[in-house]
């Protein structure tokens, strides 16, 4: 039996053995809900991070969706950008093409154009490369015809008188010489140039020893070249005494006189290995001078004849200077005259300046009708009458 308060309840009762099942049955099923919200609050709390990454992923699946449109939409903008490239380059391509056909053109036709020029230029080269094989070809020809020439002792004569004469003519005035003067003796010199005392007239005679050089030259053993060397001296030698005995007088020509050599070569091969003969013409006051030496000699001759001419003139040149130094004099008066005129004409013409500004000033004046101005002015300008004495 089980007593509660004052009621008691008999266990044997089937109604008390209900009312305890049905008792035990609710606190069965009050601990099961218990249970059950302390396994559900369990759940609720361990299922919590499972729910925000459930929701990071969502949020994460739509930032891949979000990310995915705009991935499409910029592959779309480059596609599009990518075209518009392709469709750039192709324009510039083009472009390009046709600068490089233009320029590739304008290349060939210049290049044609300089091609035609470069024709046209060597044509004229050939030309002038026909003008001058006939040049050489007459040259061949005056060679072998100075060879010819030179080769007969009387035209190689002529030859050298030619070459003086031109040479004469060019450096001196032609009333200083005389070409193929006879002397005193009778003898005829090439050429005798007048030069004033001292040293007086000198003459120059033409000489050529052509064979005794090219022997010289074309000597090929000892032997021949020694003999060649013994004939060139032997040549010049007589020449030496030639000038020496025929063109030089005593009281009529110089104490001296030249021997003209046509040759630079013979000249330089005397001077280079026949000292010796050089030295017989010095004692023999005879002066050998090739072309170029003689142009030379002949250029202080002509600097004698001016000053000689000069001296001779010295009267008439002082008489001209008094002329001109009186002519100065003049010229310095009437300039002083002149600048005199000039300083009155400046003088009078300063005063008309100022005459006429002040008539400019009256004209103005009376044309603003300025009576009042004038008349103040007028009246400062009236002196007034002082009392006479009484």
């Amino acid at each position: 039996m089980i007593t509660f308060g004052d009621t008691t309840f008999d266990l044997n009762d089937p109604f008390v053995l209900l009312a305890l099942a049905g008792f035990a049955a609710l606190c069965l099923i009050a601990v099961l809900l218990i249970l059950a919200l302390r396994a559900a609050g369990r759940s609720a709390r361990l299922t919590e991070p499972l729910a925000a990454q459930i929701g990071h992923m969502g949020q994460t699946v739509k930032g891949l969706g979000d990310g995915q449109e705009r991935l499409a939409g910029g592959l779309h903008h480059v596609s599009e950008a990518q075209a518009k490239s392709q469709t750039a380059m192709l324009q510039l391509m083009e472009q390009r093409l046709a600068q490089v056909q233009s320029q590739m053109t304008e290349n060939l036709h210049g290049s044609a154009r300089r091609t035609a020029q470069s024709l046209g230029d060597l044509q004229q080269r050939l030309e002038s490369i026909d003008k001058a094989q006939a040049n050489i070809t007459k040259l061949s020809g005056d060679v072998l015809s100075l060879q010819d020439i030179l080769s007969n002792k009387q035209t190689r004569g002529a030859f050298g008188e030619i070459q003086l004469t031109d040479i004469v003519g060019k450096a001196l005035p032609k009333d200083s010489y005389t070409l193929q003067a006879t002397l005193s003796n009778s003898r005829r010199a090439d050429c005798l140039i007048h030069l004033p005392n001292p040293p007086g007239p000198i003459c120059i005679d033409s000489k050529f020893p052509l064979e005794a050089y090219e022997q010289l030259r074309r000597a090929e053993t000892q032997e021949q070249l020694t003999r060649a060397a013994q004939a060139l001296r032997l040549a010049v030698r007589k020449h030496i005494k030639d000038i020496s005995e025929r063109y030089i007088i005593e009281g009529e020509t110089a104490d001296g006189a030249l021997m003209f050599l046509p040759s630079e070569a013979v000249y330089a091969e005397l001077h280079a290995n026949f000292p010796e003969i050089v030295r017989d013409g010095f004692a023999a006051r005879v002066w050998i001078v090739s072309p170029t030496t003689c142009m030379a000699t002949l250029n202080t001759m002509r600097a004698i004849l001016k000053d000689a001419r000069m001296q001779e003139q010295a009267g008439a040149i002082r008489r001209e200077l008094g002329l001109l130094y009186a002519d100065v004099d003049r010229l310095g008066s009437r300039v002083e005259n002149l600048d005199r005129h000039f300083g009155q004409a400046s003088k009078d013409i300063a005063e008309i300046k100022i005459s006429a500004d002040k008539a400019g000033r009256r004209a103005r004046r009376l044309d603003n009708f300025d009576f009042e101005e004038l008349e103040a002015e007028a009246q400062s300008r009236v002196v007034p009458l002082e009392k006479p004495f009484r």
